[in-house]
């Protein structure tokens, strides 16, 4: 649970979290909030021992945060990693169908946009966004996923082995289409499950035109270098007499 100025959130959304799946480790990945997140985050670990506190020395962005968060979990030998945000739009009430969905797949995609998936309290300009990004991004790479860019996922720690965390530049929102990618190109199975999605209460969302403009920029590139790659004829074999 990556957290960058959450303190109004975090301890709602951990409680919640630890009540509906009590066996659960949580990792807070604070990136130095200057409204004490941070802070906040060390006393909920001194009161509970499934949390843990990872503290970051600035604002890198929401890619490495979850890389790191990740290689924490599978040094630790976690056998299933689970990312989910901070701000309580993710409800941590749907985290087991997520989990029960992991049994039969190697990742696992909380999704607004299958059947049964549901926005609440999010303006028209958001969805058309999220809908406008989601169309894009299966246009350019060819993925059947609904909701690439979706935050609330599971991963078999084996699937997270396979891929190359260590490659992942992606620092925004287009982290979450950038795993999806990898783990299709690896071979592994992807499934979604329809959850519900809350606009946060409390705080200010982290979305910005940069946000959007590295996501564009990078699923352009790598639409356009598949495409190129396909299109370009197999190099012929010589042989000397």
């Amino acid at each position: 649970m990556p957290t960058y100025q959450e303190r109004q959130n975090l301890e709602t959304v951990a409680g919640r979290l630890r009540a509906a799946v009590p066996g659960a480790d949580l990792l807070i990945v604070d990136d130095n909030s200057p409204d004490g997140t941070g802070d906040l985050a060390d006393k909920l670990a001194e009161a509970d021992p499934h949390v843990y506190v990872m503290h970051r020395t600035g604002k890198a962005g929401l890619g490495p945060a979850y890389i790191a968060g990740f290689r924490w979990a599978l040094e630790r030998g976690y056998d299933a990693v689970v990312e989910m945000d901070a701000d309580g739009s993710h409800q941590p009430e749907q985290l087991p169908r997520l989990l029960t969905a992991l049994a039969g797949a190697d990742a696992v995609i909380g999704s607004r946009w299958v059947a049964g998936g549901e926005i609440v309290n999010w303006p028209a300009s958001r969805q058309i966004l999220s809908r406008g990004a989601n169309i894009y991004t299966r246009l350019m790479l060819g993925l059947r996923v609904r909701d690439a860019t979706g935050g609330y996922r599971a991963y078999r720690a084996a699937a997270l082995r396979k891929i190359s965390l260590g490659a992942v530049e992606s620092t925004g929102y287009c982290f979450q289409i950038d795993m999806t990618v990898r783990i299709v190109q690896a071979g592994l199975s992807v499934t979604e499950v329809p959850i519900t999605f809350t606009e946060r209460e409390r705080g200010s969302s982290k979305m910005s035109s940069a946000i959007i403009r590295e996501a564009f920029l990078r699923v352009t590139q790598w639409g356009l270098t598949s495409w190129l790659t396909a299109l370009r004829p197999p190099a012929r074999n010589r042989t000397r007499a």
